[in-house]
């Protein structure tokens, strides 16, 4: 880890990409984990935009206790520890590929959401405009699916399967990804594409690729350092910035 902190900071610019690993330190169970969402018999309509517009109450009924139950929820030790690293100017900023919004709770202030965020929903019909908190309003409420005025179904702004990924936060996470001495990989697997491909970008800019994750990754091999402990990488940096 000494080596990781070290590379931090001596770099001009260094970027984060996280994923669920970085969530279940707040309590949010991995969705491909042995808890998590995708053990629901209905899981591949959940987030399918399809099924979604076919029936919202699908994705609703899904979501309801963990995605609108994100409130409960609070940032975790490397969320903090990357707020940390932004306000010592370590850090240039953080591509995600979670949808939990802790990054934006801890205070981080330039946050690539590679995977959208439900922070806004819009109407299937009309397209009106929904906060997060609104939507948790009717659901608490007793509505089963949340709906606009207009009686159309409100769709959060994650990114569903058949939807494109939201290009700002795309073109922002890779342009960051090349341009970086050092890319730290939080708490991913490297599974899950274009987000999976941003280490290589650094990669092959000339950059370093540091990997924390409990599980094998199919960049091992080409980081400059690998480490399995993501609450040692946070504790790692408290001390370093104290």
């Amino acid at each position: 880890m000494k080596k990781l902190i070290e590379a931090v900071l001596n770099a001009k610019r260094t970027v984060a990409l996280t994923g669920a690993g970085v969530s279940t330190l707040s309590g949010i169970p991995d969705f491909r984990g042995p808890q998590g969402m995708y053990r629901n018999p209905e899981a591949e309509k959940i987030f399918d935009i399809d099924w979604f517009d076919r029936d919202p109450g699908v994705y609703y009924r899904g979501c309801r206790e963990l995605v609108y139950g994100f409130e409960k929820f609070r940032p975790g030790p490397v969320h903090l520890a990357l707020k940390q690293l932004e306000d010592a100017g370590r850090l240039a900023g953080i591509a995600t590929q979670n949808i939990d919004m802790l990054h934006q709770k801890a205070g981080s202030s330039n946050v690539w959401e590679l995977h959208g965020s439900p922070l806004w929903h819009h109407c299937r019909i009309c397209g009106k405009s929904a906060t997060f908190e609104q939507v948790c309003s009717q659901l608490k409420a007793g509505a089963e699916v949340a709906r606009c005025v207009c009686g159309g179904a409100l769709k959060p702004d994650i990114t569903f399967f058949g939807e494109m990924l939201p290009e700002e936060a795309l073109i922002a996470a890779q342009s960051a990804a090349i341009g970086a001495d050092v890319m730290m990989v939080l708490g991913t697997s490297l599974t899950v594409f274009p987000a999976a491909g941003l280490p290589n970008l650094t990669l092959q800019a000339g950059g370093k690729v540091f990997i924390v994750n409990a599980q094998p990754t199919a960049l091992d091999r080409y980081a400059a350092g690998r480490y399995p402990d993501l609450r040692e990488f946070a504790e790692a940096v408290k001390n370093a910035l104290a």
